[in-house]
C-alpha cells in the first residue's frame, strides 16, 4: 500500500473527531467486557493461588469430591463467548453492535427478555465522546492514539472501582509505565516532569493515607488510588497533581451530595475515590495544563 495514501487515511479519516468517535464506540464495547470480566478473572486467580498455597483441590474438583486437577479453563477477556447471564443465550454478532444493538433490542435480551443495563451503551457513548475530544484536543497526529489509550484505561478502571472498590494493578501499573516510557521517547512531557509527577502522585496520597490511619486508626483509601494518581502524574506532570486532587474532591463532593439527596448514599457505605481521580485527570488532560492553571489563577 502507498505510504502517503495510508498516512492520508490515518490523519484525514481515523484521527478526526468522527473517526476516533467511531473507534471509541468499538473500544467502549470491549471495555464493557473488561469491566465485567476483569474482577471475575482476579477473583478466580486469587482463589487458585490460595488453593495452591494451601494444597487444596481446585474448585471444580472439590465440588465433585475429586483430587486436585488442572481445574476449569481460566476465564479470559476473549473466552468464553459473551452470553446472557440470565438464560445463557449466546450473543450473536449483530446483537453486539455498539449502541445500535441495544436500541434495536430495546434494552432486553432477545431470548429471555431480561433487561440489559443502560450502562453498556453509556460506556460506549462516553468512550466515543472522549475519543472524539482527544482528536479535538491533540489533533490528527499518531500520539493522539496514545491519549485514547489513556482514556480507555481510565474509563475501565473507574467503572471497575465503582463496582468493586478495587483498582486493578493490571490497569494502573501499565498506565504508569506507559506514561514514563512515552515521556522517555519524547512523545509527551520531559522525562523528569513525568518521573516526578509519578513520585508526587504516589507520595501525596500515601502520606494522606498514613496520616489519616495514625490519627483515626482507620484506612481512608486503598493503595490502588496511590498508583492511579502516580499514573496520572506520569502522563500530566507533577504540576497537575494538586489540581487533580482538588478537582477530584469537587467531583466527589458533588456526586456524594447527589447520592445523599437521592438516598443512594448510606451510612458506612464506602464510595471509591478512583473514579473521581480519573474524572479530574480527564478534565486536566482535555483542557490542557495551561488552561487549568489559569482557572486556578496560578498561571
Amino acid at each position: 500500500m502507498d505510504v502517503d495514501l495510508l498516512w492520508s487515511f490515518l490523519t484525514n479519516v481515523v484521527l478526526t473527531p468522527w473517526g476516533l468517535g467511531i473507534l471509541g464506540l468499538c473500544v467502549g464495547s470491549f471495555l464493557n467486557v473488561v469491566i465485567h470480566r476483569m474482577p471475575q478473572m482476579m477473583e478466580q486467580q486469587w482463589q487458585a493461588e490460595a488453593r495452591s498455597v494451601l494444597g487444596l483441590p481446585d474448585a471444580e474438583s472439590a465440588a465433585k469430591g475429586e483430587p486436585a486437577s488442572e481445574g476449569a479453563p481460566a476465564l479470559s477477556l476473549s473466552k468464553p463467548a459473551s452470553r446472557c447471564p440470565s438464560c445463557g443465550h449466546a450473543i450473536r454478532w449483530y446483537e453486539n453492535i455498539p449502541v445500535i444493538s441495544w436500541l434495536a433490542l430495546r434494552g432486553k435480551c432477545s431470548s429471555c427478555g431480561t433487561r440489559i443495563s443502560l450502562r453498556y451503551p453509556f460506556i460506549e457513548l462516553a468512550t466515543a465522546a472522549l475519543f472524539a475530544a482527544c482528536a479535538w484536543r491533540f489533533g490528527n497526529q499518531p500520539t493522539t492514539l496514545l491519549w485514547c489509550g489513556f482514556v480507555a484505561a481510565l474509563v475501565a478502571a473507574s467503572a471497575i472501582d465503582w463496582d468493586t472498590t478495587i483498582l486493578p494493578d493490571s490497569i494502573t501499573l501499565p498506565l504508569l509505565w506507559a506514561g514514563l516510557v512515552i515521556a522517555g521517547l519524547g512523545w509527551n512531557l520531559p522525562l523528569n516532569e513525568a518521573l516526578w509527577g509519578a513520585v508526587a502522585g504516589y507520595m501525596s496520597l500515601w502520606s494522606v493515607y498514613w496520616l489519616f490511619k495514625l490519627t483515626t486508626g482507620k484506612e481512608g483509601m486503598g493503595y490502588g488510588d496511590f498508583k492511579l494518581l502516580a499514573a496520572l502524574g506520569a502522563w500530566l506532570g507533577w504540576q497537575m497533581i494538586l489540581p487533580i486532587v482538588l478537582g477530584s474532591s469537587i467531583i466527589g463532593a458533588v456526586i456524594g451530595i447527589g447520592m445523599k439527596l437521592s438516598s443512594q448514599l448510606r451510612e458506612g457505605v464506602y464510595v471509591p475515590y478512583g473514579p473521581f481521580l480519573a474524572g479530574a485527570g480527564l478534565v486536566v488532560a482535555l483542557a490542557g495544563s495551561a488552561r487549568v492553571l489559569g482557572w486556578l489563577g496560578w498561571a
